[in-house]
């Protein structure tokens, strides 16, 4: 499989260099901070751990797509089986 080359413009490059340089400090006020934190907290989930086989042909099509989409492979099967669960995909036989 060919490496994807990742670009990077210079704003995220000035971008990325500032994290390391300068010092960032949030500007929310305490409440609204407050509420940010409450919704972080009632929106994390539990989460188990599962073991499925899949083959190797699907694996690296699920990967090469989750580099694509910018996120994990781990992430898309968990979103299919979300979304299997809530009605907005179907199986068809």
């Amino acid at each position: 499989m060919k490496q994807m080359i990742e670009y990077i413009d210079q704003e995220e490059k000035e971008l990325i260099e500032s994290l390391n340089t300068e010092d960032w400090v949030p500007n929310l006020d305490t409440s609204l901070n407050m509420i940010y934190q409450e919704y972080a907290l009632n929106s994390i989930e539990l989460t188990n751990k599962i073991e499925i086989s899949l083959s190797e042909r699907d694996i690296q099509k699920i990967k090469v797509k989750a580099i694509q989409e910018g996120i994990t492979y781990q992430s898309i099967i968990s979103l299919l089986i979300h979304k299997y669960n809530e009605g907005k995909i179907a199986i068809k036989i």
